[in-house]
């Protein structure tokens, strides 16, 4: 038995055969297909029929299916992997100095305390901009994150980092998904003064990872985001594309 197959269900053609498989969810206010694999026969028709208004997240060749129906794109992403077994981060990591009058803290805080950095982190200009109002952004994304409403509860190893007034600067925040250590997402406020604080975190949070026991992380980056460097940089791999699109 693979990950997730207990929790996978399961959608069928008008013959009452399978012909998709995913993990269901809420994403942006809309019902969600994660991790959606095919199983049968053309499930095109299907989703079009049974999942209208649904975010489905699968192969780049299901997106692209789906778009010549209508779909419009929500993200194109590459999920990648750490083995912390194999490649286990060096132990210098877990004592990286952050900047002068910047703390690691828990990530404990409710939403509201760390939506500012986490909203000026995305400008509209980044690929993983939240449209909408604040309000909307914060609670339709950054407090389902929290909660574990969406990639299961915060673990222990999330970190933050925060200023002398104790204001929260940055963030990385991992979820445990379905029993795989996810980074649900990395931020800081887009300050010069905070010049690689984001690969700091990540580097800490990384051998805190492994120190508590963790064997693996994960995460998905977005098609034209930056960070992409950084995470193959740190020794992350690219293990497969996706699209997610909404089913009109």
């Amino acid at each position: 038995m693979t990950l997730h197959d207990e929790q996978r269900q399961t959608l069928t053609g008008p013959d009452g055969l399978p012909v998709l498989t995913y993990i269901q969810g809420t994403r942006d206010g809309h019902p969600w297909a994660d991790l959606a694999e095919v199983v049968g026969p053309d499930p095109v028709p299907s989703i079009l029929t049974s999942m209208s208004g649904w975010a489905v997240s699968g192969s780049v060749e299901l997106g692209e299916q789906l778009m010549q129906h209508g779909a419009h794109v929500m993200r194109h992403a590459h999920n990648m992997h750490f083995d912390l077994v194999s490649d286990p981060s060096p132990s210098e990591w877990s004592t990286i100095n952050l900047p002068d009058g910047l703390h690691i803290a828990p990530c404990d805080r409710p939403a509201r305390d760390l939506f500012p950095a986490w909203r000026a982190a995305f400008s509209p200009e980044h690929p993983d901009h939240s449209h909408g109002s604040d309000e909307q952004a914060l609670e339709t994304q950054l407090a389902p994150l929290l909660t574990g409403e969406v990639l299961g509860p915060v673990m222990p190893c999330s970190t933050l980092a925060t200023d002398e007034a104790d204001r929260v600067i940055a963030g990385v925040i991992v979820t445990d998904r379905d029993g795989l250590p996810w980074i649900a997402t990395v931020f800081r406020r887009p300050d010069p003064r905070y010049a690689g604080l984001g690969s700091a975190l990540l580097r800490r949070m990384l051998a805190d990872a492994a120190a508590s026991g963790l064997t693996e992380m994960a995460l998905v980056v977005s098609d034209g985001n930056r960070a992409r460097h950084l995470y193959e940089k740190l020794g992350f791999e690219l293990t497969s594309t996706s699209l997610t699109v909404v089913v009109p």
